[in-house]
């Protein structure tokens, strides 16, 4: 993956759901472009971002056993409002179905609970080798890479303070490191 449009990982369910975040900073060198006096993250950017947390769930869900996710198709795709600099996207992606090569997902982005962008996510799953993509070296540095990389999202468990009133934070953490 030569960029990624997600900061963190905060809540992760293997199987089910993934939550992850992107805090649009002035400094992403695409607003410069996008649009001059009126920067705004990319609707194909804010589509990226679903697209890697459906990608990073699975990975989580299957032990990293593909060296390869890639999004098939984006279905009923729809933008509601822009994320300027200064604002976090929020992003959920959540597994509806599961077949041997393809992953159907929702997801949504959202700034402060308001909607941005939802869609309809298929992500198909390659194995290199088996696919004839990649020798086994390449296809063992892939994974590596990604685990490093999810490493670094997830980042270290947040501490749940003892007076937490959420009983289920920690089991978020948990999941986390997991």
């Amino acid at each position: 993956m030569r960029f990624t449009l997600l900061d963190r990982i905060v809540c992760l369910e293997p199987g089910q759901r993934i939550t992850a975040v992107k805090s649009l900073s002035a400094a992403e060198e695409y607003l410069a472009d996008h649009f001059p006096m009126f920067p705004v993250m990319p609707g194909v950017l804010m589509l990226e971002a679903m697209t890697q947390a459906g990608a990073w769930l699975i990975r989580a869900s299957e032990d990293f056993e593909h060296g390869l996710i890639v999004l098939k198709e984006a279905r009923n795709v729809k933008y509601s409002q822009f994320v300027s600099p200064g604002q976090t996207l929020t992003v959920t992606a959540e597994i509806t179905s599961q077949g041997p090569r393809e992953t159907k997902l929702k997801a949504e982005g959202t700034v402060d609970g308001e909607a941005r962008v939802s869609a309809r996510l298929v992500l198909e799953r390659f194995d290199l080798v088996a696919e004839g993509l990649g020798s086994r070296a390449a296809d063992m540095y892939m994974k590596r890479e990604q685990r490093r990389l999810f490493a670094v999202l997830c980042g270290p468990p947040a501490a749940v303070p003892a007076e937490s009133s959420d009983p289920s934070a920690e089991a978020k953490t948990a999941q986390l490191v997991k």
